[in-house]
């Protein structure tokens, strides 16, 4: 093969790279939420099968949307946890991930976000952290704020840690948080400007440097989805009321295996 055989051959295949370098790209554009969000739907009429007294509830925060939760309700609650979930899944599973606190008689508030289970509205950044505030308005209600405990967990951390900055919660709990989605994004995708492509945000590392009340973050140090040492970032922030718990090989579903976890988890919520 001749050199001008070699260049052109090395020409074509530098095109082709480049044109599935720029597909990819617009992929992850058009479609993060498709990558980011991993919601399973649920019946109108589905009936959930639950260990403990509780109240279905289908709450408006605005004309074109509506809200499903779970209010759990122990016999002497020690407080409220309102619980924001993962991005994958729906009530059928984060209902029964959250009897864990309900055993520990605590009353909890768990919603599916829109297009979630039987929620329906427009999926945004922005309409997550407004339906965020809605739940706790309607928390506020039936308890006083120092009883309100936030948590959330992988996903539902960059909610719970904005809500904490507008209101004056107990305590907020973080369990595999990420320093920002952006941070996770990068560690995924490590060869495009995710930067320019990303529509949500979620900047953790902001939002806990202005928070008020005391903060527990709880992650494993295998963790595969969001990386430990992404959530190990907070806590190298320098913030007074922020406690960072390591659980050893701890992965992202399953740190309630591990002895550790229980052991913060009634620590926090004695």
């Amino acid at each position: 093969m001749s050199f001008t055989q070699q260049k052109r051959k090395l020409k074509r295949i530098f095109v082709v790279l480049l044109g599935a370098y720029i597909m990819v790209g617009v992929a992850l554009y058009y479609f993060q939420e498709k990558l980011m969000f991993l919601p399973t739907t649920l019946n109108e009429n589905y009936v959930y099968e639950l260990n403990y007294p509780h109240e279905e509830l289908f709450l408006k925060p605005s004309d074109d949307a509506l809200i499903n939760a779970i209010h759990y309700k122990a016999e002497n609650p020690k407080g409220v946890i309102l619980y924001f979930h993962g991005n994958a899944g729906d009530l059928s599973r984060w209902s029964k991930i959250t009897e864990y606190f309900v055993e520990m008689n605590y009353d909890v508030l768990v919603m599916d976000y829109r297009t979630y289970g039987k929620s329906q509205g427009k999926l945004s950044e922005d309409t997550l952290h407004s339906d965020a505030q809605f739940c706790y308005d309607y928390l506020l209600k039936q308890y006083s704020e120092d009883n309100i405990t936030l948590y959330g967990r992988s996903l539902g951390t960059g909610m719970a840690s904005k809500l904490a900055i507008k209101n004056k919660p107990k305590q907020l709990i973080l369990e595999t948080p990420y320093y920002s989605i952006l941070d996770v994004a990068k560690h995924r995708f490590p060869l495009f400007p995710i930067k320019s492509l990303l529509r949500y945000h979620f900047p953790n590392y902001e939002y806990v440097q202005k928070v008020k009340c005391p903060i527990a973050i709880i992650h494993g140090t295998s963790d595969k989805v969001v990386p430990y040492e992404s959530g190990k970032k907070l806590s190298k922030l320098n913030i007074d009321n922020l406690d960072f718990i390591s659980i050893e090989g701890g992965g992202h579903n399953d740190l309630v295996q591990f002895e550790d976890y229980h052991l913060a988890i009634q620590n926090l919520l004695k």
